[in-house]
């Protein structure tokens, strides 16, 4: 197997450090969205309750014992409990900002050197042919059958080398690509109902503004008992004047002499 590595050439170099250097990759976002999946089920196990029951001080203190990137936008909301719901929701979305290049860490590394890996066998093919036909021009028309295969073989080696990286590499480019996003959607749904329920606990404990109205007004308002006593005042009641002890005056008697002149008449 060396011996058939070694008849690729020069260009066996870069092609074995990039499957070297794609191989670290994969191992590492391997372990590391494994971790993520088990930190982040751990985690919600906790903080979920202690945010629904209020205890947001024991919540942040099992963001800050984790290193998922979850914990700290579930730190980032809970920070910013006290504040509207727009300000939970934009504090989140700056932490989520720093932390998707973490999840997307190296992966764009996964598809340069798949990209890289065929190229770089290609090349190879390349240089075995301009070998082979060096060897021809100079041996003559049939030229040495050894030294043909030879450059045939470094031509056919660096091609089989380059697609035997490039291949694998692209699989697991696309399903790191993947793992990304499945756990970002999985980010911003746990921080969604986060935000759902200190939005809600905060709805709770402020009145609204037409009851906190109305208690003011009722408040601004005394109260019997805070009311001075009234003053009643008994307006004076008229007394009928008898007016058969009245004199009659000459008024009065043109009046009366008037009154039965009248009633004669109507008789």
């Amino acid at each position: 197997m060396l011996d058939l590595l070694l008849k690729g050439g020069p260009v066996m170099i870069p092609i074995g450090l990039s499957a070297l250097v794609a191989t670290i990759i994969v191992v590492e976002r391997f372990l590391f969205f494994r971790a993520v999946r088990k930190d982040d089920a751990i985690l919600l196990q906790k903080t979920t309750p202690a945010v629904r029951e209020g205890r947001f001080e024991e919540a942040a203190a099992f963001c800050e014992s984790s290193s998922s990137p979850l914990a700290r936008l579930l730190s980032a909301g809970i920070e910013q409990r006290d504040a509207p719901e727009a300000d939970i929701k934009e504090a989140v979305m700056n932490a989520a900002n720093r932390e998707v290049p973490r999840l997307e860490k190296y992966i764009s590394t996964l598809g340069t050197i798949s990209n890289i890996a065929t190229l770089l066998g290609l090349f190879g093919t390349v240089t075995g042919n301009i070998r082979a036909f060096g060897v021809l021009a100079a041996s003559g028309a049939m030229g040495n059958p050894s030294l043909l295969a030879g450059a045939i073989a470094e031509a056919l080696v660096t091609t089989a080398a380059g697609l035997s990286v490039s291949i694998p590499t692209i699989v697991f480019y696309n399903y790191f690509v993947s793992q990304a996003n499945r756990t970002i959607i999985g980010m911003e749904s746990s921080v969604g109902d986060l935000v759902i329920l200190i939005a809600a606990r905060n709805r709770t404990r402020q009145p609204s503004p037409g009851t906190s109205g109305l208690a003011e007004r009722r408040s601004a308002v005394p109260t019997a008992a805070a009311l001075p006593p009234a003053k009643t005042t008994s307006a004076p009641v008229a007394k009928a004047v008898p007016t058969s002890g009245v004199p009659k005056t000459g008024a009065t008697k043109a009046v009366a002499g008037k009154a039965g002149g009248s009633e004669a008449n109507a008789l």
